[in-house]
This record gives structure tokens, C-alpha cells and sequence, in this order.
């Protein structure tokens, strides 16, 4: 059996007057798309407009849901009750299904600080499970790959997309290196597809210290709001496509 992974995305990104990212480009190559819902980045229209962008490419919607930060994008860490993390994502959802035609979504995926804190944070790991469990026990969770988030979630019966990211780099241990961190994004298109490559075909990364580790994935994100996202996303799909990898939604894989 050849190797499959699925190519996900944030959109939607956009805010009233001020547009971010090129999602009217980066959607021809990707399979499944994180849509904003308002939290972070986005408001009604832009949801509108990029679900049906989505539905219009045969893409997968999911909810890209956050710590309630737009000034912040989302990335600045908050301290939220249980109750507080669930219902600010049973709400974004909500809100985003309204939009779709089925009124149904493919997976859920956090955004920024509620994503990186959930990856060593158990409780509110187990908050974001219990809610996507609540919603929809057949909705997938996007969740860092190798993580302990990864565990928790497989352990109270989700299904779940182990994440990798195309233009991040990683700690020795999985993580994400800090944005606040020199080299923690790569531009170097070359370089970004060669590191995918042998992420999705040979389960190997090479880590900021240089130590080589293992990777376990069925998503892929690809940034699509960063200087030649369109470029970048265009020469990793050929790229994976040129070596026998079929590029499929996560609802697919998982």
C-alpha cells in the first residue's frame, strides 16, 4: 500500500476590510481546510465565504477554534476554566456548521495558544476531547503528532489526525519551537518540501538541535498566510504526488 496523507490548512483568517493569507490560491492544493470561527481571526462573512470557498473545491471543513483573543490572533496563553474551554468550543462550531451545507463539519483543530498549551496541559486536553465528543463523537481532532493531547484523546474513544507542520520546527521532543524563537519558520521552499517528504514517506524529522526523530502523522499543515504560501503549497503537493503520495482527506485516513 502506497503512503497517503491528508493536506490541511488555517483560513478564513481574514477580519472585516483586512485580508490575510491567499486562501482563494492555497485551496486547489489542499485536502482539508481549518476555517476561523471568530475567536482569533474571522467574523460571519469571511466564515460564509470560505466555507463555500471549501464546498466550491471539494475541500474538508473543519473549525479552527480558539482562546476568545482577536487582538492577540489568538497566540497569547490563557488561563480558562473547563467549562469555559468547552463552551468557547461547542460555540465556535456551532457557529461554523451553520454555515456548511450538510450543517456538518469533518474535524476540529485549535488554533495557536489552545493548541500548544493542550500538548502538555492534560486538563485542558481532556476539555477540548469532551467537547468535540459532546458536538460529534464522529468529528476527527487535529492534535500534535506524538503528544500527549494525541493519547488522552485516542484513550477516551476520538478519533484523531496526528498533526505534523510542513514550515515549523520542532523541539527534540515534538513540540513546535516557539514563533518568538529565531528559525522556528522555514521559508526556504526547497527545504520545506524535502522536510515533508521524509516526514510523510519515512517517519523521520530532523529536530532544531539537528537530533533525528520519529514521526507519526495523517495530516500535514501548511501555513498559507506567510510570504510564497501559494508557491510553497503548490511545490509540496507535487512534490509528495511525484513520490506515490495521494493526497486525501483526514475523514479518510482516520
Amino acid at each position: 500500500m502506497g503512503y497517503q496523507i491528508d493536506l490541511n490548512c488555517d483560513m478564513g483568517e481574514s477580519f472585516g476590510m483586512y485580508k490575510m493569507g491567499f486562501d482563494e490560491e492555497v485551496i486547489k492544493y489542499i485536502s482539508s481546510a481549518n476555517i476561523a470561527c471568530g475567536f482569533h481571526a474571522g467574523d460571519p462573512l469571511w466564515m460564509q465565504k470560505t466555507v463555500q470557498l471549501a464546498e466550491e473545491n471539494n475541500v474538508a471543513i473543519g473549525a479552527h477554534t480558539s482562546f476568545p483573543d482577536l487582538v492577540g490572533f489568538g497566540r497569547r496563553p490563557m488561563i480558562v476554566s473547563s467549562d469555559e474551554a468547552k463552551t468557547d468550543i461547542i460555540y465556535q462550531v456551532g457557529a461554523l456548521q451553520a454555515f456548511t451545507n450538510n450543517k456538518n463539519l469533518q474535524h476540529i483543530k485549535p488554533h495557536g495558544a489552545m493548541y500548544n498549551q493542550a500538548v502538555n496541559d492534560k486538563d485542558l486536553a481532556r476539555s477540548i476531547c469532551e467537547a468535540v465528543l459532546e458536538i460529534n463523537d464522529q468529528f476527527i481532532l487535529l492534535a500534535l503528532s506524538g503528544s500527549l493531547w494525541v493519547d488522552i484523546a485516542k484513550d477516551m474513544g476520538l478519533r484523531v489526525a496526528q498533526e505534523i507542520f510542513a514550515d515549523r520546527a520542532i523541539n527534540p521532543d515534538g513540540t513546535l519551537v516557539s514563533r518568538s524563537n529565531p528559525g522556528s519558520v522555514f521559508h526556504d521552499i526547497d527545504e520545506v518540501a524535502e522536510r515533508s517528504l521524509r516526514m510523510v514517506t519515512e517517519g523521520k524529522a530532523t529536530a532544531i538541535n539537528g537530533d533525528i526523530i520519529d514521526i507519526e502523522a495523517e495530516s500535514l499543515c501548511i501555513h498559507g498566510d506567510t510570504p510564497g504560501a501559494v508557491e510553497m503549497a503548490r511545490v509540496v503537493k507535487q512534490e509528495l504526488e511525484n513520490e506515490g503520495v495521494e493526497i486525501i482527506a483526514a475523514g479518510q485516513l482516520v
